[in-house]
């Protein structure tokens, strides 16, 4: 089966060392324009779907784009003996380094734990056959919140403007849609998100269609796979052993 974390991230150090691996960027240079657009691009998008967000992320967000401006001012004349030259990402660096020395340690402590946690005692045994529902089963595969809000942005922005609404003029229910995705898989085996909204006009459906799908996941009904990119993900099933 495959696993899915629809928790938000951990904090902002978290979300940002997400988008370094994500990128493969160098943790010792970070490009501030880039990885301070993915941010705020993140923080819009939680806020589009009047999701909640913390105040740390805010002050991350406002810190990095202090960062930013301070990179683009004239560098300072050094002192005479001086040849150290100030760069205003040094702190956040050796706070993203420090942190991810911990979550490693974390996540390497975990491993020890469901390695052990796998183990029976002598004279027991257990045998099933697991679920497979798709071959791309691997962590890589595997999306968070962040997989999921991007895809919804980008079927979003290709939507036509239309005037402010709230979800509760939508013309179809949370409940609906919940129903109706759940009604296609049953007649095949996973479905992608783009396909559900296909024939769909109204950006209106579309938030109500996405708020189901986390329903879904949330109920653990419904399990979410990324294949490519972040425009589109396919669900299937939850398979019970």
């Amino acid at each position: 089966m495959f696993r899915i974390s629809l928790e938000e991230f951990e904090g902002p150090l978290d979300l940002l060392l997400f988008f370094i691996k994500r990128d493969e960027l160098d943790i010792y240079n970070i490009p501030i324009s880039k990885i301070t657009k993915d941010f705020i691009d993140y923080l819009e998008a939680m806020q589009s779907l009047n999701l909640e967000v913390a105040a740390e992320f805010i002050y991350m967000a406002s810190l990095l784009m202090s960062i930013k401006a301070k990179m683009l001012l004239p560098n300072e004349v050094p002192q005479e003996g001086d040849d150290s030259e100030f760069d205003p990402r040094t702190e956040l660096v050796e706070r993203l380094i420090e942190y991810k020395r911990i979550k490693d340690g974390a996540e390497k402590m975990r491993s020890l734990e469901e390695t052990r946690s796998a183990m029976f005692p002598r004279g027991y045994y257990e045998s099933f056959e697991p679920e497979v529902i798709d071959e791309l089963d691997e962590p890589v595969n595997r999306p968070t919140l962040y997989h999921l809000i991007m895809t919804y942005k980008s079927v979003l922005e290709k939507m036509p403007r239309v005037r402010v609404q709230n979800v509760d003029e939508a013309p179809v229910t949370v409940d609906e849609q919940c129903g109706m995705i759940l009604t296609k898989l049953q007649e095949t085996i996973q479905i992608s998100f783009r396909t559900v909204l296909e024939g769909v006009k109204e950006p209106l459906v579309l938030v109500v269609t996405f708020l189901a799908v986390l329903e879904l996941c949330k109920g653990q009904k419904i399990v979410v796979i990324v294949k490519e990119g972040y425009d589109d993900f396919w669900m299937a099933m939850k398979q019970s052993l």
